[in-house]
């Protein structure tokens, strides 16, 4: 009789904490917190956005959302999330749906992840 394991699916999410100390000397524990705030924001809208677009098929704004994910994730040290982004874009236009539906289902994952960790990491309240 075949035996049926549940795999946890798990990975570490990678932050660049040199950037986010950067980030707070450049610009002061107070105006950084708000900073990263407002880019949390917008990395959630991102994602939001992506997903949207591709329930209703339109890769070409899921694209350009995961150019703008990429980015943005970039710019504030979410070096894991960028790169999902980043492939996520690649999926897209290549139209490739199978690796699609899996690289989605990962930006979901680590998104969520690097969210928490950058949140953790910067001492937003």
């Amino acid at each position: 009789m075949a035996q049926i394991m549940a795999l946890a699916v798990s990975e570490p999410v990678r932050v660049d904490a040199r950037r986010v100390g950067d980030i707070v000397s450049e610009l002061g524990e107070t105006a950084a917190q708000n900073v990263i705030g407002l880019a949390l924001e917008q990395l959630a809208s991102a994602m939001s956005t992506i997903d949207e677009a591709l329930v209703a098929g339109d890769l070409a704004q899921a694209v350009a959302q995961a150019d703008r994910l990429s980015r943005l994730a970039w710019q504030i040290g979410l070096l894991s999330l960028a790169g999902v982004a980043m492939d996520l874009g690649a999926c897209a236009e290549r139209r490739d749906m199978s690796a699609l539906a899996a690289v989605r289902a990962r930006l979901m994952r680590v998104g969520n992840r690097s969210l928490t960790a950058i949140w953790d990491r910067s001492g937003i309240d």
